[in-house]
């Protein structure tokens, strides 16, 4: 092993550090960064969705704060640390207690006081200004932390993708008016979108659904991923990008064209025909021209819903609309006792005891397809606003495939991981909480919110998701665990060592976040590993250290160069720059 006496620093040795690589990847990792991060040493599972975080990890880590602090500082924001425990009552204040449902872990303390584990922190932050806000003078404020958080999950997967504890930057704003609000949220966009190119990430920042969060606007900022759980609606044309949710479209053009004419509806026997596709196929028309029949119970009350047969319920569109985000599917003794038929066979034509909404792209359409309200029979040439009346709405999710709402382009859909989210709150946790301040008249009035969180550990998976081949991850130096690597081919070579100990030591002088491999191995072994934790570069101290000097090889790129020993620290300094 190298013995290096350095009087400044403590130099960091392979040989003196725990980093537990394997050579297989593990059985139960499926992503491609789940399956990095346990071969490289960063992580392991202590039970499903709760994970150790190693050395490797771990300074991976501090580095993305590290970057995310300088950037929320940048904006004004001042970081607070605030309790993952919280008291039952202030969520109860806010609604969210029975709103997150199962999501939201649990328990008592031991006087049987109701307690949680908090998912994000908007109550929290909203009882402390509440308590400490009384001017308009005290306003804009910008509050944030770094903190852990929790959620229940279901069904953990995917490594640090799906967890039930991880690390948020979260952060708050409150502000006197909605231009205040305005000038926040594009503060936080802005400073987003600086985080996540600092972290050498490719990105997209796409409209979002604010779900239980609340509020008028909001974006997700994600990175396209096969190990994604979301679906972004992307048109390549102009830019245009939104969550699957919340996306618009115009769809695209029916399969057949319409049967032309003025036709009153027709009662047609389709004997055990309940779907859109046994229909279509017992008719030799496509499912373009069908109609299709969807009952839920919003706020207690049955709600029909109409959409063209090929496509898909946007369940969050329809939640902001029925203003009812836990609207339910009616049961099947209600279908039969609101319509006299079971589900296969409901249409629009004669219901009167429910409102009917229709999707947009029912709009033009005539003579269409849909149930009779009759078991085993359908209705031909029915059409909207002739045989029925409905409120029109946007129902239905986007496809591939359909025209880009902006520029008329066709719609591309991506899978992606979210790596951050940002939302304009309003009035949702002020006004139910109590939180009012004096305005320059002296009247009481209540602040506007905004909400912005980011994923820690998520920026690390992305990357890794991002980047990565055979050999192990690529990552990008500003969040690499060190920028590079010095590796003598021969630990046995008095030379090799020492040369390998003087670039180190240069290394160190220019700032550089270096490692020494200073392991009694094969180079083959050292080399392997250098490119399965990702470092960005190697300097390789070999057979040419006779000739004065030394490899340079970049992770990315694989490419190499030979530099003098005496400049290999500032030739990766310079390519870090």
């Amino acid at each position: 092993m190298l013995e290096l006496s350095f009087p400044f620093y403590k130099p960091m040795l392979w040989s003196k550090l725990f980093i537990p690589t394997l050579r297989e990847n593990p059985a139960e990792a499926e992503v491609p960064s789940h399956q990095l991060l346990l071969r490289a040493g960063y992580i392991r599972q202590l039970s499903a969705g709760i994970y150790n975080y190693l050395f490797l990890a771990q300074r991976s880590l501090l580095k993305i704060q590290q970057i995310v602090r300088q950037e929320m500082d940048a904006i004004g924001g001042q970081e607070m640390y605030l309790p993952a425990l919280n008291p039952a009552e202030v969520w109860q204040e806010s609604g969210r207690w029975d709103v997150m449902g199962d999501n939201l872990f649990r328990l008592k303390d031991r006087f049987g006081r109701d307690l949680c584990l908090g998912m994000t922190h908007e109550e929290v932050m909203t009882v402390i200004a509440r308590g400490e806000l009384r001017s308009y003078k005290q306003l804009p404020q910008i509050w944030y932390q770094i903190q852990t958080k929790f959620r229940d999950e279901p069904r953990p997967k995917s490594g640090l993708l799906r967890v039930r504890q991880f690390i948020m930057k979260d952060s708050y704003t409150f502000d006197m008016d909605q231009a205040g609000l305005d000038a926040a949220y594009d503060k936080h966009y802005r400073a987003y979108c600086r985080i996540f190119d600092r972290c050498g990430l490719a990105y997209t920042a796409v409209e979002a659904h604010s779900g239980a969060m609340g509020g008028s606007q909001s974006h997700e900022f994600m990175v396209a991923s096969e190990a994604g759980e979301d679906f972004v609606a992307v048109c390549p044309g102009c830019g245009y990008a939104a969550n699957l949710e919340k996306a618009v479209s115009a769809p695209a053009a029916p399969a057949a064209a319409d049967p032309a004419g003025d036709l009153a509806p027709e009662e047609f026997h389709t004997p055990g025909r309940k779907t859109i596709a046994e229909v279509a196929a017992f008719t030799g028309l496509p499912e373009t021209s069908q109609m299709k029949s969807l009952v839920v119970v919003a706020d207690g009350k049955p709600v029909l819903l109409m959409l063209r047969g090929d496509h898909q319920l946007s369940e969050t569109k329809l939640g902001a609309l029925v203003n009812d985000p836990e609207f339910r599917t009616a049961h099947p003794e209600e279908i039969r006792q609101w319509f006299g038929a079971e589900a296969g066979s409901l249409g629009p034509v004669g219901v009167k005891n429910m409102p009917i909404l229709a999707d947009q792209a029912l709009v033009g359409r005539r003579n269409m397809i849909a149930g009779a309200n009759k078991d085993d029979y359908h209705l031909r040439h029915v059409t909207l606003g002739e045989d029925f009346q409905a409120e029109i709405r946007d129902l239905r999710q986007a496809a591939a495939g359909d025209l880009c709402a902006t520029c008329g382009g066709t719609l591309e859909i991506r899978k992606c991981v979210e790596i951050g989210h940002i939302f304009k709150l309003g009035y949702k946790y002020s006004e139910s909480m109590g939180l009012r301040v004096l305005n320059a008249a002296g009247k009481e009035v209540t602040p506007i919110m905004g909400s912005y969180g980011i994923g820690i550990e998520r920026i690390l998976a992305a990357a890794i998701e991002l980047y990565h081949d055979k050999d192990g991850m690529i990552l990008p130096p500003s969040i690499a665990p060190f920028q590079v690597v010095i590796t003598p081919a021969n630990n046995s070579d008095a030379a090799q060592r020492e040369a390998a100990q003087r670039v180190y030591g240069d290394c160190q002088a220019l700032g550089l976040d270096a490692l020494l491999d200073d392991r009694d191995e094969r180079p083959g072994v050292k080399f392997k590993d250098a490119d399965l934790i990702g470092l960005p570069y190697r300097i390789v101290i070999g057979k040419k250290l006779a000739a004065g000097l030394v490899e340079l090889v970049e992770r990315k790129s694989r490419q190499s160069a030979d530099v003098a020993v005496a400049d290999a620290a500032a030739a990766v300094k310079g390519r870090l720059t």
